[in-house]
């Protein structure tokens, strides 16, 4: 099939038909439980379905994604009717995929939000007596929430707890998340965690109950557009969602190597303490949703601990952009050069559980740093070349309906901005090589002593999900 479709490019490109457009413009990208809840800079499932639907064959059975986010190419995958796995170490990301990807009893389901719908309706002011359990990871919860919020948010918590179905609780505990952050007196339209000025909440007064019921009833709808597809698969597939880091390793009992068809997955564009702040993002929705350490989160991420030199990296291009960074700041230049030492290390781990013949389809940006353009893409197909794979193709799209900010700050100087990136590069490669050949020790990989924390960590994995949905 590899081939075929490789073929299949050039002859397009040396005929001058038009490439295949990855835009979308236009295109809803909320249908099925893509509407869940909002995530910053989520890749559309228009590129994972394409993806699928080009490179893997008819008789693929699994796809794995490294860095599954909330899980568009899991949904996607299940709508195909594949096994998919998926791994991140966002602990509300993961509830989403999970919460995303299950089926849960719609007549409890709907006996649930029907049992909200009276509270609220009768509801003319939140009970004080409630008893309110810590929220761990968020300090000074009422400079983040006003008081009355606090315990209309309080009532709901104990709302969901008392729902006995997972799934369904589950599909509340989605909804309630973007309920907190939509109630929060931060600025809605942040990645990062910026309290409102004075005046603004002033006039602030979010209807909490409201919030939660237009979230649950939009979810709703999703999930009766997802359901029937998926109730119409003959035999079981399973999706699964996991914690383990593939900077350090995947479980080999959770994906033996040569086990997956396909790769689609979206890494992060950098370090979230200078790119998209993914804790700052989940952090109030976590704590009140009591998941683990919300406010370390960016900490454990890719990139989260500097180099402490720059390593020769198997790419030209991204050793010459990092030596232009380190002339201006050798510093910036470390932390950079540690995200791509993480990104090495996980696209080594990731190369051993694709089949030979199977594809690797990464979705990355090309960020800048002190004006360096970082070449992404290029770093993308050197770093899997050197693991015995050949390069495809890459597609280029503009970003339209990616959620991301047009302008940061690069150097943290006081007004000094600059454009953030509007063009991502969809980077497709493919396995050829028995690995053993190309396998060999490299100095550009870390190293964990054996038995250190992050190792052990990956004999027993702490938080994975199961769904059973239908296959043809």
């Amino acid at each position: 099939m590899g081939i075929t479709v490789q073929l299949r490019l050039i002859t397009e490109r040396d005929l001058g038909v038009a490439p295949p457009d990855w835009t979308f413009n236009g295109a809803s990208t909320r249908e099925f439980t893509h509407c869940y809840h909002d995530y910053p800079a989520r890749m559309i499932p228009q590129i994972a379905g394409k993806l699928l639907d080009m490179f893997a064959p008819t008789e693929a059975r699994l796809l794995f994604d490294p860095y599954c986010g909330t899980g568009t190419s899991l949904v996607e995958a299940s709508l195909r009717g594949l096994n998919a796995i998926g791994t991140d170490l966002n602990p509300l990301a993961r509830l989403i995929a999970h919460a995303k990807t299950s089926v849960p009893d719609t007549g409890i389901l709907d006996a649930e939000i029907s049992r909200l719908r009276r509270m609220a309706t009768r509801h003319s002011s939140p009970n004080p007596s409630l008893s309110m359990s810590p929220i761990n990871g968020i300090d000074r919860l009422d400079f983040w929430f006003k008081p009355q919020v606090i315990l209309l948010l309080n009532e709901l918590r104990q709302f969901i707890s008392s729902i006995e179905e997972p799934c369904v609780r589950l599909f509340f505990q989605v909804a309630f998340s973007e309920t907190v952050r939509e109630s929060s007196n931060t600025r809605n339209n942040e990645f990062k965690l910026y309290r409102y000025d004075d005046a603004t909440l002033e006039k602030l007064n979010p209807d909490v109950l409201g919030i939660m019921l237009s979230k649950l009833k939009r979810n709703r709808a999703g999930l009766a557009r997802y359901e029937p597809i998926i109730r119409n698969f003959k035999s079981p597939t399973e999706v699964l969602v996991h914690d383990f880091d593939t900077v350090h390793g995947i479980p080999a009992e959770i994906l033996p190597p040569a086990s997956a068809d396909i790769v689609i997955t979206s890494p992060p564009y950098g370090d979230s303490h200078t790119t998209v702040a993914y804790g700052q993002y989940c952090r109030l929705s976590s704590a009140w949703l009591g998941l683990p350490d919300p406010e370390k989160v960016d900490r454990r991420l890719m990139g989260g601990k500097p180099n402490k030199k720059i390593p020769v990296f198997p790419c030209d291009s991204l050793n010459h952009a990092l030596g232009e960074i380190s002339r201006i700041d050798e510093k910036r230049a470390l932390e950079v050069s540690s995200f791509y030492s993480d990104l090495l290390a996980s696209i080594h781990n990731v190369s051993h559980v694709i089949k030979t013949g199977g594809y690797s389809c990464y979705v990355v940006g090309n960020r800048k740093v002190k004006g360096v353009v970082l070449p992404t893409d290029e770093a993308v197909r050197c770093f899997f070349e050197h693991f015995g794979f050949i390069h495809i193709d890459s597609f280029s799209r503009s970003i339209p309906n990616k959620r991301m900010p047009l302008r940061n700050s690069p150097s943290n100087a006081p007004g000094a901005v600059d454009s953030t990136m509007v063009r991502e590069r969809i980077v497709v490669m493919r396995r050829e090589l028995n690995q053993s050949i190309r396998e060999r020790a490299t100095p550009y990989l870390r190293r964990k002593k054996k038995g250190t924390g992050e190792r052990s960590r990956l004999n027993k994995p702490r938080a994975s999900s199961r769904v059973m949905i239908r296959r043809k």
